[in-house]
């Protein structure tokens, strides 16, 4: 069976290079479109776009809802079929504009990858996912070893995440450049640093744990006095590994940051995993910063600031996001209202 058409390969690159230079996406929203819209054309068995018709929207819609997950062996979820529809829809009332194809395809074509109200309503409904709180977070902190170099850098990103909320992409872009140990923050500069949507956070440490900010604080001393490292060098470095006596060991730390944040976030499963609690990842640690700061900040102006120093611009988005309300917790707050 053919795998692809050189006509629909052509629009495509066009289309994603529309997403990058023109609407200014990122590259894992572009690399989600490219994806979302393959997977219709591999519907289609590969037809050209220019004998696109309403019926393949249809048999396409059937067949994602029907699909079952590699990854997690169940049906797609709501959310990652509405991922996939969008993709399609903006590519197809892109299309609609583009020489070849105005006079076959209709900008209200593009509304037929619309998903039903019940499954938008599923797909945007707020999940509460599992975090740990203060005190297992303080437990598996405990646990970390801090025998070797590398330990102690894991240990180090552990506080430094229960310091920050920061994202971890972000993390492990950060440089020493952008600490301010005097102050207490940490700059994270959009033009530098990883983080969502491109936009520079300053974020102060949290008063959360005294111990969290000695090991962190220790952690820089030893980078800048002992590895001699700049302000150009990244704060949380890759592991350099070389020959030793004809094995293959760890010899060192890298100058360069690391280019995703997959070892960050293998460095907080395996803390928590030693400490026999489940594998939280680095995001988890900013619904547990959020309800340790609705207490910690009782005022709506000192939540405010909390708010902002995890990078949201408002706090809608931090309760939205993290502060979910279970049927339990609904319904004893509704009681004690009515005592």
């Amino acid at each position: 069976m053919r795998k692809f058409n050189e006509d629909n390969e052509r629009i495509k690159r066009r289309y994603l290079q529309y997403l990058k230079r023109a609407k200014r996406k990122d590259a894992n929203t572009v690399q989600k479109a490219a994806e979302g819209i393959l997977r219709f054309e591999a519907s289609t068995k590969y037809a050209n776009f220019k004998r696109f018709h309403i019926e393949q929207v249809n048999k396409f819609q059937d067949k994602i809802n029907a699909e079952i997950s590699k990854t997690t062996g169940k049906p797609l979820s709501k959310s990652t079929i509405r991922s996939i529809l969008h993709a399609n829809k903006g590519f197809f009332f892109w299309l609609a504009d583009q020489s070849g194809y105005k006079s076959r395809i209709r900008h209200s074509d593009a509304d037929y990858f619309n998903m039903d109200a019940k499954g938008q309503r599923v797909a945007s409904t707020a999940r509460e996912r599992p975090c740990p709180s203060m005190e297992m977070a303080r437990h598996s902190f405990n646990f970390m070893p801090e025998g070797s170099e590398v330990e102690r850098r894991n240990k180090a990103i552990f506080a430094f995440l229960l310091l920050t909320g920061a994202r971890d992409g972000a993390v492990a872009s950060l440089r020493l450049k952008h600490l301010n140990m005097i102050d207490g923050c940490v700059y994270q500069d959009a033009r530098e640093v990883r983080t969502k949507n491109s936009k520079s956070i300053t974020t102060f440490f949290l008063p959360v744990d005294e111990e969290y900010l000695e090991c962190f604080k220790s952690w820089v001393s030893f980078l800048r006095q002992d590895k001699l490292f700049g302000p150009d060098d990244p704060l949380f470095p890759p592991i350099r590994t070389g020959q030793v006596d004809g094995v293959l060991k760890v010899i060192g730390f890298q100058r360069e940051i690391y280019k995703n944040a997959n070892a960050i976030r293998k460095a907080i499963k395996e803390a928590f995993i030693r400490a026999d609690l489940p594998p939280f990842t680095p995001h988890a640690f900013r619904a547990t910063l959020v309800k340790w700061a609705d207490t910690a900040f009782p005022t709506r102006a000192g939540f405010k600031a909390f708010s902002q120093n995890i990078g949201h611009s408002s706090v809608i988005t931090t309760v939205s996001a993290y502060c979910h309300v279970s049927l339990e917790e609904q319904a004893a707050y509704m009681r004690k209202k009515s005592d």
